[in-house]
């Protein structure tokens, strides 16, 4: 059996243990700390038989520490063979060495502290070696403390359903996740006022209203929040709901901490500091002066949001085929991408290798890994491109639909006194500083309500017959000027109208999607960022509407851990792409290697169970189809990892993308 090594055994290689056992102290000494907890990574040589316990100061990866400290190689030659390296040891069946992470966690839940035990993500370890590699070091490690494997990735999940419990002690990583009492979403530090809500009707309630220097702490964030300065969850929530990609594109400390309306009780009202900290085992919050420079309003406020000038003279409806992403300016964001989409799905596209073939130092580029998944033989960029356009023609479609230009709704605005006496009235309080809750109300009634001109509504359905007849149900999505912009994000902000079936109901879906660039809270915080109502245009895509088994979103990064160019995360529903927007429902989320391969689920939400494995084969594709189009996007010049936000529907294999566009993050 492999036994801790000696001093004698690997002097200056291993760290000493004064017994045969790891023990706590010695766990600590050796540990570093990620999302707070403790982690000791760990190699079994099953040719001496020895466990390698790494040093957290030393801060090696698994692949250095085997190549440099045991087989004596040079950070030159590791480099050279690096991808032949680790697929020796993390997929080779007659492998030498076993690599792993042991953690400590605390949990009540869970019968209070105990190691868990798991593989790199991406190792294709089956169970005879997981086996073996579990009861190594359960042997190793203080019997005082419960040691589990857990699972690295979906593809031991199923090594493992055969394998009894009670042979091989396990916990699954969404079981982890769902119940850890800390979780970093957005690290950073902020000065603010704390506001403690216990519910939203605590908040909806309150004679004090929220400020821009606020930092909110409540179990789930009201879709409609203000801009504010940092928020703390006290319940588990998804990355992807409108809250926090709200909270990434402002650039706020963001966090999950469980118990936290009880752990800042006292602070409640108070000023503090807050910092959210990956390396930390929970925020930390202290008491602060109140600072002299809250006076001068929030700091965003100085920094010009570049709007872009819109195009009002094209008044002309077009089918989506027709768009590209150029035409942004007289469509809005969403409707203009939908258009490339649709061209990306007819035409290919000659950039969406590029985050495949930017360098990675040690590596020239990924090509290899984007032919495995694409099973292609080399790396011939115009054999890769032509099988990632079979794949995607193969699997997905973008739903037909028309998108109205910004003119249609200026020409609507335009044709009420009314309306434009509100608009005159809501411009003049906005520069005064007046309230402006009764004028919005006022304008978006108005613009709901306020029938069209006979040739304006003539031009809609003639091209709604034209080009969406025997399409059944539609919806109708708000397309702004005023959204998706490096600085602003506007998620959760318009209204798309959903389960649209009669002409009527397509005029009062139109009308209830302009209606909504004038809600107070779009109106405020467009106004927060610089951007004026007269800059602001809404443009509305009709589209038909095809349902999936499954719904959700999909970020082409790792919102958890930024240095994370491999995965991208998925967050999922049956049916409905609204639950997990909203926060309604908690979904379930998913993280996918796009470079070596391989999938895990990092928590169940509120469904019962996983999806089955076609659904996750499914989603797999639909991961990497996620890489394509973010360097479609990119462009030739544009940076091929800044991430995409993809709305979708799956069903079978096949996948439906209802809308593309950038995921924001700040600087």
């Amino acid at each position: 059996m492999p036994t801790a090594p000696k001093p004698s055994d690997l002097t200056d290689i291993v760290p000493s243990l004064p017994g045969d056992r790891l023990t706590l102290a010695d766990f600590s000494g050796l540990a570093t700390t990620v999302a707070g907890y403790l982690y000791v990574k760990l190699v079994l040589d099953q040719q001496t038989s020895t466990v390698h316990l790494i040093d957290g100061a030393d801060r090696m990866l698994h692949v250095q520490y085997v190549g440099e400290r045991i087989l004596g190689m040079t950070r030159a030659e590791l480099a050279r063979n690096l991808d032949a390296f680790n697929d020796s040891v993390y997929r080779a069946d007659d492998r030498r060495f076993l690599l792993g992470t042991l953690a400590l966690h605390d949990r009540p839940e869970y019968g209070g502290r105990f190691f868990s035990l798991e593989t790199v993500e991406v190792d294709t370890m089956g169970p005879d070696l997981l086996t073996s590699f579990y009861r190594t070091v359960r042997a190793l490690v203080d019997d005082t403390i419960p040691v589990l494997l857990k699972p690295a990735n979906h593809l031991q999940e199923g090594f493992l359903a055969a394998v009894p419990t009670d042979d091989l002690p396990r916990i699954l990583a969404h079981e982890l996740y769902s119940t850890a009492p800390y979780v970093p979403l957005n690290p950073g530090t902020t000065i603010g006022r704390l506001r403690l809500f216990k519910s939203e009707a605590d908040y909806r309630s309150s004679t004090d209203p929220v400020r821009w220097h606020d930092i909110l702490v409540m179990e789930r964030m009201p879709d409609d929040i203000p801009r504010v300065s940092g928020l703390v969850n006290a319940r588990h929530t998804t990355p992807l709901s409108h809250t926090n990609v709200l909270a990434a594109g402002w650039g706020i400390p963001n966090a999950i901490q469980q118990g936290a309306l009880e752990a800042f009780a006292d602070l409640d009202g108070s000023w503090v500091e807050l910092t959210i900290d990956q390396a930390a085992p929970e925020p930390a919050v202290r008491p602060v002066s109140r600072p002299d420079a809250i006076d001068a309003g929030p700091p965003w406020a100085t920094t010009q949001v570049d709007i872009g000038k819109p195009d009002l003279a094209a008044a002309q409806i077009l089918p989506l085929e027709e768009l590209r992403a150029t035409d942004a300016h007289r469509f809005g964001t969403k409707a203009a991408n939908l258009g490339e989409l649709t061209a990306v799905l007819r035409d290919g596209s000659p950039y969406w290798l590029g985050f495949y073939e930017a360098p990675r130092p040690p590596r020239p580029h990924l090509l290899e890994y984007l032919a495995r998944h694409l099973d292609v033989t080399g790396t011939d960029v115009g054999e890769l491109s032509h099988a990632a356009h079979r794949m995607v023609k193969e699997h997905v479609v973008v739903p037909r639909g028309i998108a109205l230009p910004f003119a249609l709704q200026q020409q609507f605005l335009e044709s009420s006194p009314a309306i434009q006496q509100t608009i005159g009235k809501l411009k003049m309080a906005l520069a005064l500083g007046g309230e402006i809750d009764s004028l919005c109300a006022e304008l978006g009634g108005l613009i709901r309500d306020t029938p069209l001109p006979d040739d304006l509504r003539t031009l809609i359905e003639d091209a709604v017959l034209r080009h969406l007849t025997g399409a059944g149900r539609v919806v109708a999505r708000s397309s702004s000027n005023a959204e998706d912009l490096i600085g602003f994000s506007a998620a959760g902000i318009y209204e798309s109208v959903p389960e649209v079936e009669s002409i009527e109901d397509v005029i009062d879906a139109i009308q209830r999607v302009w209606a909504s660039l004038v809600t107070t809270r779009g109106v405020l915080l467009r106004d927060e960022a610089g951007i004026g109502l007269a800059e602001c245009f809404m443009g509305v895509v009709i589209q038909q509407q095809l349902d999936g088994a499954l719904g959700g979103v999909m970020v082409t990064t790792n919102p958890l851990d930024r240095a994370d160019f491999r995965s991208v995360l998925l967050n999922l529903a049956h049916n409905s792409v609204e639950d997990v927007v909203s926060g309604a429902r908690d979904p379930l989320q998913h993280l996918y290697n796009t470079m070596e391969g391989g999938s895990r689920t990092v928590a169940l939400g509120a469904e019962a169970r996983d999806v089955d494995d076609q659904a996750k084969a499914t989603l797999g594709k639909l991961a990497l189809i996620g890489r394509l189009l973010q360097a479609h996007f990119a462009g030739a010049d544009g940076p091929v990892d800044a991430p995409v936000d993809v709305e979708w529907l799956v069903d079978g294999d096949r996948i439906v993308l209802l809308q593309c566009r950038p995921y924001q993050l700040a600087a």
